[in-house]
């Protein structure tokens, strides 16, 4: 049998699972709650999606964004596994969810009808910080959160001490398929970037699907660390 990892073995095993499910469900849920949200509330119509998922931010669905990526962060922060290694990672992830948070995407023209008037607070540190300084933190703290997950996936959750359950290789080949998922989208959004997002690919909003993408792999990720499927049996 494999040796579980340390919250396993603590008195609150079923909170940790709880709450390993639970950000993962959030991690699925969250694009589609922004898309719905802002359609339910706001005069956005179908299809008029916003050109990425911290685009919502400048929407009707701004609280809702904001809010689970707080409690992302939160847990992140408390998050233990096998070693010191997996304690790191958790406390750079929530600094990392943070800065998507609270140093808001650009918002350009034109704008659409789910677009609300658009917020930076360039003055937060004495007027030093311009609205392009705000974004290039954003884009920086999105790049490194979806890193971290990928790191999650691929290495963290992969780990174990002494021999394998085969309901453990099961949930491996889950993590893998996720960390390889997010990676890829990592690397697309990447290539977007430096050559494509200035052409007519962009009417599309392929940063929107792949973040979402993304979103979903590290939401099954979780949620099989929570072992909803493949759940080792006693």
């Amino acid at each position: 049998m494999t040796t579980q990892d340390p919250t396993d073995t603590n008195p609150s095993l079923i909170s940790y699972l709880t709450l390993r499910k639970t950000i993962g469900l959030l991690g699925l849920l969250l694009p589609v709650l922004l898309v719905v949200g802002s359609m339910v509330f706001s005069t956005c119509k179908w299809p008029d999606l916003q050109s990425s998922i911290s685009g919502y931010y400048h929407t009707i669905m701004r609280d809702l964004l904001v809010g689970i990526l707080c409690i992302v962060a939160f847990f992140l922060f408390a998050y233990k596994g096998y070693s010191q290694v997996d304690a790191l990672a958790g406390k750079a992830a929530c600094v990392f969810a943070l800065g998507v948070a609270f140093f808001p995407t650009r918002l350009d023209e034109p704008f659409t009808t789910c677009t609300i008037k658009p917020v930076f607070a360039t003055y937060w540190v004495s007027g030093l910080l311009t609205v392009d300084a705000v974004s290039k933190i954003h884009y920086l703290s999105a790049a490194l959160l979806f890193a971290t997950f990928t790191f999650f996936s691929l290495v963290l959750f992969t780990k174990s001490q002494g021999e394998q359950t085969r309901q453990k290789r099961k949930r491996n080949l889950i993590y893998r398929v996720c960390g390889v998922i997010m990676a890829l989208c990592i690397g697309l959004l990447g290539f977007y970037f430096a050559f494509l997002e200035h052409t007519r690919l962009s009417t599309y909003k392929p940063v929107f699907w792949l973040e979402a993408l993304a979103l979903w792999a590290f939401g099954v990720s979780w949620l099989t660390k929570g072992e909803f499927i493949f759940k080792d049996k006693g």
